[in-house]
């Protein structure tokens, strides 16, 4: 890879500052860098400056009130993988954040920076002169999806590990911009579009997390499948939150990322209710996963295996859940 380029770089002390800052043209917002550096390097961005939101006050606090847990987008993987209260509380989130490439990169990584990572294809995901021999594509600089040559849309697939189970724990982000703060559902901050799948507006940053409390009983986890054990995005990961009452799932929500442009919420789970979790409610809910998987051959491996491996995973970790909640004690 090259250098990363000439750049300058500014520290605000306040969301304010920052958000001036970012609204100028050619400018980039720079939390831990593990995605944004590479990147650079590949000569997929090319700012004018950085704005690096570390000085924030209160950028990487980690707190829990009445009501559930705030994070501060500047919380690093590594703190939230580590924080045992959290990990009672949020199973799913401690995993996910601890699944993250190595250990050095957690210590870097945000929460932020993890739920506004860039999405990925083969195609895309590469040296300058590699993309200028193959014409660039429609993500970047050319006008041909090399996945779907005949569409007119990017099927680049959003790998972030933390967003699937910050949805299945129905979380809501803070945002800061020129209109000043605002709060939304997760999901409102992702579109369904592989070049530009974030919804922020111009100088809008991603402040907190705001996660409500489970309810008690309730079991949840992450798993993560990848074509090597690490150091690696995943080709599939699976997060879900599940309760009983009586041996019947009373609650279930999954959240899905490595498959679609936009981590997804899963739908349809409404249906599920009121059933034990044997085999063909896993089979109901493995169709729903296939269903919803929208694959597309932007990774190493192949769009209908991704598939497979989603459907898998969420079988799997809502049998492990249910056992679980079966087991565990009343609250």
């Amino acid at each position: 890879m090259r250098s990363a380029g000439d750049f300058d770089l500014l520290r605000p002390a306040t969301p304010a500052e920052a958000c001036t800052a970012l609204q100028a043209e050619g400018t980039l917002a720079l939390a831990g860098g593990t995605d944004l550096l590479p990147n650079l390097r590949r000569g997929l961005h090319a700012p004018a400056r950085l704005v690096d939101l570390s000085a924030i006050d209160g950028f990487e606090r980690i707190a829990r009130d009445a009501t559930g847990w705030h994070l501060g987008a500047g919380a690093t993987l590594a703190a939230l993988a580590h924080e045992r209260a959290l990990a009672a509380d949020l199973p799913a989130l401690a995993q996910a954040a601890g699944s993250v490439a190595g250990p050095a990169h957690r210590s870097a990584a945000t929460l932020g920076g993890n739920l506004c990572q860039d999405t990925r294809c083969i195609f895309y995901n590469q040296s300058a002169w590699w993309r200028e021999a193959n014409d660039y594509c429609l993500k970047r600089a050319g006008s041909v999806c090399h996945v779907a040559p005949q569409g007119r849309r990017c099927h680049a697939a959003y790998e972030g590990d933390l967003a699937p189970a910050l949805l299945a724990y129905d979380a809501e982000v803070a945002l800061y911009g020129a209109a000043g703060a605002r709060r939304m559902p997760l999901a409102a901050l992702y579109r369904d579009d592989g070049a530009a799948h974030l919804t922020l507006a111009p100088g809008e940053f991603v402040a907190a997390v705001h996660v409500p409390q489970p309810a008690p009983g309730t079991a949840s986890g992450y798993r993560k499948v990848r074509a090597r054990s690490a150091m690696d995005f995943p080709l599939a990961g699976v997060a879900l939150t599940l309760r009983l009452d009586g041996g019947a799932v009373v609650a279930l929500a999954l959240g899905l990322t490595g498959t679609n442009c936009h981590p997804l919420r899963l739908a349809g789970t409404d249906a599920l209710l009121g059933r034990s979790v044997d085999e063909a409610w896993l089979q109901a809910l493995g169709k729903l996963v296939a269903k919803q998987a929208s694959p597309k051959r932007s990774t190493v491996s192949g769009s209908h295996h991704r598939r497979l491996v989603a459907v898998a995973a969420a079988q799997r970790l809502a049998r492990e859940l249910a056992d679980e909640a079966r087991h565990a004690r009343p609250a």
